[in-house]
Formats: structure tokens, C-alpha cells, sequence
């Protein structure tokens, strides 16, 4: 059987389609640069382990294969769960927008704790909406980095980037505002795409 590896997922959108709140040249920058960074890094492990000619540091290997797998998967969980701010943002309808008041009571109080755990994020990270299906709750998770604070077997339905190649070319050091424009581009017909699909699936 042929091996397979990672490769860059093409946009959603047109690099300038999340203007004014992501220009172009940042937009260009993330997905071309740092999120090519990771699919080659993640494939460059993975040639290690096809090669097994030498020896090397498994539990060295397999945490970087993580950060690299991890930076994949969020980026492309984050371009596809943005869009146009002419077609996205807003609050939510459908599915997504039932467990936020079940959960949250409200879509203001939601969006007030996600964004407090985008901004406190400690260094470089994200913010994510998880759907747990055993307590049947919507959780916000904060995760460090790529792969750290994961919780295993919650199904992400939306993520924000906070690490600073996200946004520091528009916004510079003011992350704040940063997470503040997201909400203009959250497509949150993916987010009820991904809950549904999830619901959906056997536990």
C-alpha cells in the first residue's frame, strides 16, 4: 500500500475575501508560509518513520509529530470555519445555536467566555468550541500551542489562532482586537455542519 502524507489545503475564500478584518499580505503569510510550515514539518517525521535506517529518539519524534499534526489539523479547522463577513458572522442559528443557550444561556455570554480564553491564551495558542458527546455539553477549551490542554475525543466545531503569526502583521501586539474581528467571519454554518456531522456519528 502506498504512503501517504500531508499536504496544504487550498482556501475557502480568495486571499482577499476576509478583508478588512484579515488583509490579504496576513492572510498570505499564515496559510502559505506558517501553515506550509507544518504539513512539511509533520512529513519530514513522518519519512523518519518510513525509513527506520537509523536510529532516533521515538519519544523526541512523536512529540514533534504531534505539535507538526496538531498545527496542521487547527489551521485547516480554522480556515473553513471562517468566511466573508458579507456571509458570516452574527450570532448563530441551527444546532449550534440550541446548545449555546443550553449551555451558556446566552450567545452574549458565549461570546464573552471565548473570548477571554482567546485573549489569556498564555503565549502562543488557540481558543476552541468543543462538542462532547457522553455529557451531550458544549466546553471552550484553550489549547497551548498545537497539541497541548487537548482534551482527547472532543470534537472541535470552531477554533481561533492566537498565536501571533496570525495576526501580527494587522493588528500588531493587540490581540484583543484581533479576536474581536473573528466574530465578523465565523461561518457558522460549518460549525453546525461539523455538530451535526458529530451528533450524527455512533459513540
Amino acid at each position: 500500500m502506498e504512503q501517504m502524507f500531508y499536504e496544504l489545503p487550498p482556501l475557502p475564500y480568495d486571499y482577499k475575501d476576509l478583508e478588512p478584518y484579515i488583509s490579504e499580505e496576513q492572510l498570505k503569510i499564515h496559510h502559505d508560509k506558517h501553515h506550509q510550515a507544518y504539513v512539511d514539518g509533520a512529513n519530514a517525521l513522518l519519512k523518519k518513520f518510513d525509513a527506520r535506517d537509523s536510529e532516533f529518539d521515538i519519544k523526541a519524534v512523536a512529540k514533534e509529530l504531534s505539535f507538526h499534526v496538531g498545527g496542521f489539523i487547527l489551521h485547516k479547522l480554522f480556515w473553513e470555519n471562517m468566511g466573508p463577513a458579507e456571509k458570516c458572522g452574527g450570532e448563530p442559528t441551527g444546532t449550534i445555536a440550541d446548545y449555546i443557550k443550553k449551555d451558556f444561556g446566552s450567545f452574549e455570554r458565549f461570546k464573552k467566555e471565548f473570548t477571554q480564553a482567546a485573549v489569556g491564551v498564555e503565549g502562543s495558542g488557540w481558543a476552541a468550541l468543543t462538542l462532547c458527546r457522553r455529557t451531550n455539553r458544549i466546553f471552550i477549551m484553550q489549547i497551548e500551542k498545537h497539541n497541548v490542554n487537548v482534551i482527547p475525543g472532543f470534537r472541535i466545531m470552531m477554533v481561533l489562532d492566537v498565536w501571533e503569526h496570525a495576526y501580527y502583521l494587522d493588528y500588531q501586539n493587540r490581540r484583543p482586537e484581533f479576536v474581536d474581528a473573528f466574530w465578523n467571519l465565523v461561518n457558522w454554518d460549518e460549525v453546525n455542519r461539523r455538530a451535526e456531522t458529530w451528533l450524527s456519528s455512533p459513540l
